[in-house]
């Protein structure tokens, strides 16, 4: 990397960036400049928090430590390809913007949008929007939007939405997720649930659980269609996509040990752990430390194929259901 040169923010409208450290923010200080625009070339840091009217930037490595908004518009150019990782969160009145097609995008926390498209993106937090777009990306939380989210060959924690679009291969960490609408699809359109996978052991390079694995969802047959009632008795219609009525073996194959939730809250938490952790191998070794940038990684090439999650033998015979249950 270019050594990175110290630069002070003064009262521009207009800051381009280019081989920089800013140490402290780009924080607005008169009425002028809440509409400054911030154009970003490569190899910057900015360390304290960010306020503009709109923000662009060309390619990275680019790493923001704090927290970033943008009134109208947070875009990350198509040809960027080098990194660019946003630690804190993100937010704009409008549009947050990061379609890259060859580079990756990672952000450390929550986004809070208007419009939200995402392409070969990573999301340690949840996303909340009007309209969300998605493509090849992972989110570790929840894809919440008002208006419609569209998805295609994604891994999230769950949804909700009143409309829902989904193509591709596509993942959910978590058994359940909701739509207002039925939820349309493609032909070839697959849905897996990782809840009782074992991703610990594959983030570790070990052998999985054998009775650990995905699970295939058939989107017309778990579904169901609920009506919820509040307390003033309004009423509104919930489609939910679960697999929880299929994973009666769940307690059978004991989530607590897969340590996917070390995985998942440290992927969340990101840069507010105050060291790093790493998984224990069975052979008293540790695995690699879990940074965002590893997760990050990891979760990608499960949700690319690279890495492969064995399919969940789900057939559990009578007589273990009742030496567990009985």
């Amino acid at each position: 990397m270019t050594e990175l040169r110290e630069v002070q923010i003064g009262n521009d409208n207009q800051i381009g960036l280019s081989d920089a450290i800013v140490r402290g923010g780009i924080l607005p200080e008169s009425t002028k400049e809440l509409s400054r625009f911030i154009r970003i070339k490569k190899n910057v840091v900015v360390e304290g928090g960010t306020y503009a009217e709109s923000i662009d930037i060309a390619d990275g490595p680019t790493e923001f430590r704090n927290a970033v908004f943008a009134n109208r518009e947070l875009h990350v150019q198509t040809e960027a390809r080098e990194p660019i990782v946003f630690r804190k969160a993100v937010a704009s009145s409008d549009t947050v913007s990061a379609y890259v097609t060859s580079g990756r995008v990672l952000f450390g926390a929550d986004i809070n949008a208007i419009a939200i498209r995402l392409k070969n993106c990573y999301v340690g937090g949840s996303i909340y929007g009007a309209d969300v777009e998605l493509e090849h990306c992972v989110v570790l939380g929840g894809v919440f939007a008002s208006r419609s989210i569209s998805m295609n060959d994604v891994m999230v924690g769950t949804f909700h939405g009143p409309e829902v679009f989904l193509r591709g291969i596509n993942y959910l960490l978590y058994p359940t997720a909701f739509s207002v609408e039925p939820m349309l699809t493609l032909p070839g359109t697959e849905l897996y649930c990782l809840a009782l996978a074992d991703l610990g052991a594959l983030y570790k390079g070990e052998a999985e659980a054998p009775e650990s694995g995905s699970i295939p969802m058939d989107i017309a047959a778990d579904s169901q269609r609920t009506v919820l009632v509040d307390a003033d008795g309004t009423k509104m219609l919930v489609n939910s996509y679960s697999v929880a009525t299929r994973v009666l073996a769940s307690d059978l194959a004991d989530p607590g040990k897969l340590e996917n939730h070390f995985l998942i809250s440290a992927g969340a938490l990101g840069t507010q752990l105050l060291k790093s952790y790493a998984l224990n191998k069975s052979d008293g070794t540790k695995s690699a430390e879990l940074t965002i940038e590893n997760i990050a990684e990891f979760l990608f090439s499960v949700l690319s194929g690279a890495t492969v999650v064995r399919k969940l033998d789900s057939h559990v015979s009578f007589d273990e259901l009742k030496e567990k249950f009985g």
